[in-house]
C-alpha cells in the first residue's frame, strides 16, 4: 500500500512539474512575441493610424470589424449591423459574419466589454494580446503532445525550442496578426494533443473522457473560426482512416472520433448560417464512407479525375500565390541548420518501419499488444505514434508541393522529432534491429534518450540564443509614410459616400483606416469578390480609358487608387505579375519562340493616365499623388477635352 502511494505521489509530482514547464514555455513565447512585435513596429509610440497599417496583407480588414463591434451601441446591435452590412462592398448588402468568419472578432469584442477592459487597456492591445495568448496555447499543446508520446517533458521543451527557432516556417503571426490561421491553428494543435492522449493505450477512463471532451470542443471551434478547417480535418481523417483500416485502434475509439467530427460539422453548419461548403466537404464524405465501410466490412476505393483549364485571371492569380508554389531550397536549408530535418528523417524512418511491421503482424492475424514494455522495442505498435506517422507523412507530402502547407507541417515536424530523440522506446526499437550484444539495448537507449537531446539543446542554445536576444534588443524601423499620407488624405478629403477601387490588399487597409466603402475585399474564398477584384485590376491592363471607366462605373466607383508597385511590378516568377495575368486573360499576348510578349492597340492604362491627356482626362481627374500612389476621381459627368 505504501509502495502504491509512493508511485502515485511520484506520478503527481511529475505531472505537476510537466504542466508547469508547459505553461511556462507558453507564457515565455507569448512574452517573446509581444516584445518582438513592439521592437519591430515601435507599436507603443505609434499613432492609431500607423498601428493599423502594420496589419499587413489585407488582414487589417478583420480588425476593422472588431473596432466596429466596440463602437456599436451594444453587442447585439453590432452583430445586427454586421449581418446586414451595406457599407463595405459597393452595391451589396453582405452578412460579414458569414462571409469573413468573424467569430473571433465577435468573441474578442464581447470579452473586452464584459471584462471591463475599457479603462485598463487599449482595444488594439487587447486584440493582439488575445492572439498572442492563443499562440502560447499553440506551443503548449505541442509541448504536451511530445511529452505524452515520449514520457518526458524534455521532449516538450525541445519541441518548443525548435518551433521558435523555425518561426518563419511555423507561423504567420509575425506580420499578419488578424489572419484566420492565427486564430484557428492553436485550436487544431489542442485537438491533436487531445487526440494523441485519446489514442494512447496507457490512459485511464477519467483522462480518456477529458481528452474526448477537449477534442470535441477544439474540433468544433477550429471548424467555426476558419473556413478552410474542414480540409485540414480531412487530411487528419485520412490518417485516422488508415489506422482504422488496419485495425490499429479499437473500434470504440474510432466511433467516438466520428461522433466528434459529425457533431462539430453539424454545429458549425448551424452557426455558419447553413454554410453549404460544410455539406460538400471531403471530410463529411470521408466520414460517411468510413462508417459504411466499417458497417459492411468491405473495402472500397474511388479515383477522382479532374481536368481543368487554367485560363482565366482568377484561377491564374490563385495559382500564382506564394502558398501554391513549391517550397524553396532555403526552407529545407533552414530546417537542416536548426538540426530538425536530419533527426526528423531518422525518427520518421524508424517509426515508419516499425509501423509497417505492426501492420504486417495485424494482417497476419497477430493481435496488438496493449501493455508494451520498454524492452519490447515496438515503437510502431503505439496507436498515437502510428497516427503521427501518418499525420506527418500526409501533411508532409502536401508541403512538398504547396509552400503554404508548411505552416501545418513544420510545427508537427518539430514536435514529432523532439518526441523521437527523447523516447527510449525509439532507441530500443533501433537497437533491437541492430542486435547489439556488447551492451544491453535498454541501458544504451536510456543513455541516448538523455544524451542526444542534451547535446541538441546545448548546440541550439549556443547557436540561436544570442540571435534571439539580438532580435529582441534591436530596434527595427517599419514606417510607410506614403500609405500614411494616403490614408490621411482619404479621411480628410473624401466624402462619406465615396467608393474606392484598388488592389484588394490596399482596400483592406482603406476600409480599416477610414471605414469608407470599397469595391472588393482581400478574400480568396469568395468567387464574387475575386471577380470584382479582376475588374478593378483592369487599371493595370492594356485597356482603353472608356473600357476602364465603364468597368469602374459598374461598381459605382468614386475614386480609383493606382499603385506604383503594381504598375511597375518586377517579379522573378514569370507570368505571375498582375500585368501578365491581365494580359493573358484579355488575350493581349503573343508568343514568339517560347517567349511571351504583351501586345494591344491601347497602352497600359496605369502608364497612359499619368500622361494627363485626352481621352483619359475626360473620364478621370487626379486628386492626390505621392511616390507610391495616384488617386483619380471617376468623373460623374464626362468632360471631353481635346
Amino acid at each position: 500500500m505504501a509502495e502504491l502511494r509512493s508511485v502515485m505521489l511520484q506520478s503527481l509530482v511529475k505531472l505537476f512539474f510537466g504542466c508547469l514547464a508547459a505553461v511556462t514555455c507558453g507564457m515565455m513565447y507569448a512574452v517573446y512575441l509581444y516584445t518582438y512585435h513592439e521592437r519591430k513596429f515601435w507599436f507603443s509610440s505609434r499613432q492609431e493610424l500607423e498601428r493599423e497599417i502594420t496589419f499587413q496583407g489585407g488582414s487589417g480588414l478583420y480588425y476593422y470589424y472588431y473596432k466596429h463591434m466596440l463602437t456599436a451601441p451594444s453587442f447585439e446591435r453590432g452583430i445586427y449591423e454586421l449581418m446586414r452590412d451595406n457599407r463595405t462592398v459597393s452595391g451589396q448588402t453582405i452578412n460579414a459574419v458569414e462571409r469573413l468568419s468573424l467569430y473571433p472578432e465577435l468573441i474578442t469584442s464581447l470579452l473586452y466589454r464584459i471584462t471591463g477592459s475599457q479603462d485598463v487597456i487599449e482595444p488594439v492591445y487587447f486584440y493582439i494580446g488575445v492572439v498572442f495568448g492563443l499562440q502560447a496555447v499553440y506551443v503548449t499543446a505541442l509541448f504536451v503532445s511530445s511529452w505524452v508520446m515520449s514520457g518526458t517533458c524534455v521532449a516538450g521543451i525541445l519541441a518548443v525550442a525548435w518551433y521558435v527557432i523555425n518561426r518563419p516556417d511555423t507561423t504567420k503571426v509575425d506580420y499578419a496578426i488578424p489572419l484566420r490561421d492565427n486564430w484557428a491553428l492553436p485550436y487544431f494543435s489542442c485537438q491533436v494533443a487531445a487526440l494523441t492522449g485519446f489514442l494512447s493505450n496507457n490512459i485511464n477512463s477519467a483522462s480518456e473522457m477529458f481528452c474526448y471532451l477537449l477534442m470535441s470542443a477544439t474540433t468544433f471551434t477550429f471548424i467555426l473560426v476558419w473556413e478552410h478547417s474542414h480540409y485540414v480535418l480531412f487530411i487528419q481523417g485520412l490518417a485516422l482512416f488508415l489506422l482504422d483500416s488496419f485495425d490499429l485502434v479499437p473500434s470504440r475509439k474510432m466511433a467516438d472520433i466520428h461522433k466528434v467530427y459529425l457533431s462539430s460539422l453539424f454545429l458549425a453548419y448551424v452557426l455558419q448560417f447553413q454554410n453549404p461548403a460544410l455539406l460538400s466537404s471531403p471530410l463529411l464524405s470521408l466520414l460517411i464512407s468510413s462508417v459504411l465501410a466499417r458497417y459492411f466490412q468491405v473495402e472500397r476505393a474511388s479515383d477522382l479525375l479532374c481536368e481543368t483549364k487554367w485560363q482565366d485571371f482568377v484561377t491564374n492569380r490563385l495559382l500564382c500565390q506564394e502558398c501554391f508554389q513549391t517550397p524553396s531550397q532555403d526552407f529545407f536549408l533552414r530546417l537542416t541548420q536548426a538540426s530538425v530535418l536530419p533527426f526528423y528523417l531518422l525518427v520518421l524512418l524508424i517509426c515508419l518501419i516499425s509501423t509497417l511491421q505492426t501492420i504486417y503482424r495485424r494482417l497476419s492475424g497477430e493481435p496488438m499488444k496493449m501493455n508494451l514494455r520498454l524492452e519490447d522495442g515496438r515503437i510502431g505498435e503505439q496507436p498515437e505514434v502510428i497516427y503521427h506517422v501518418f499525420h506527418t507523412m500526409l501533411f508532409g507530402a502536401l508541403a512538398m508541393v504547396f509552400e503554404g502547407m508548411k505552416y501545418l507541417w513544420t510545427p508537427y515536424v518539430c514536435m514529432f522529432t523532439a518526441f523521437g530523440v527523447c523516447s527510449p522506446e525509439l532507441w530500443v526499437t533501433l537497437f533491437r534491429w541492430l542486435r547489439l550484444k556488447s551492451i544491453h539495448p535498454v541501458v544504451l537507449a536510456l543513455i541516448l534518450s538523455t544524451a542526444v537531446p542534451t547535446i541538441i539543446g546545448f548546440s541550439l542554445w549556443r547557436e540561436y540564443f544570442p540571435r534571439v536576444i539580438a532580435e529582441l534588443s534591436e530596434l527595427q524601423e517599419f514606417y510607410d509614410p506614403d500609405t500614411v499620407e494616403l490614408m490621411n488624405w482619404i479621411k480628410t478629403h473624401a466624402p462619406m459616400a465615396a467608393v474606392f477601387a484598388g488592389s484588394p490588399q490596399l482596400l483592406g487597409s482603406v476600409k480599416l483606416c477610414s471605414g469608407w466603402t470599397v469595391t472588393s475585399l482581400p478574400l480568396y474564398s469568395d468567387i464574387d469578390l475575386l471577380r470584382r477584384s479582376e475588374d478593378t485590376y483592369q487599371v493595370y491592363a492594356m485597356r482603353s480609358a472608356e473600357d476602364v471607366y465603364k468597368i469602374l462605373s459598374l461598381h459605382k466607383t468614386s475614386y480609383v487608387i493606382i499603385e506604383e508597385s503594381l504598375c511597375n511590378e518586377l517579379s522573378h516568377t514569370k507570368g505571375c505579375r498582375i500585368k501578365d495575368l491581365l494580359d493573358i486573360a484579355n488575350s493581349h499576348v503573343v508568343y514568339d519562340k517560347g517567349e511571351m510578349y504583351s501586345f494591344s492597340k491601347h497602352g497600359r492604362f496605369c502608364h497612359e493616365i499619368k500622361m494627363n491627356y485626352s481621352p483619359y482626362t475626360n473620364y478621370f481627374s487626379r486628386v492626390f499623388w505621392n511616390r507610391s500612389y495616384h488617386v483619380y476621381k471617376v468623373n460623374s459627368v464626362i468632360s471631353f477635352q481635346y
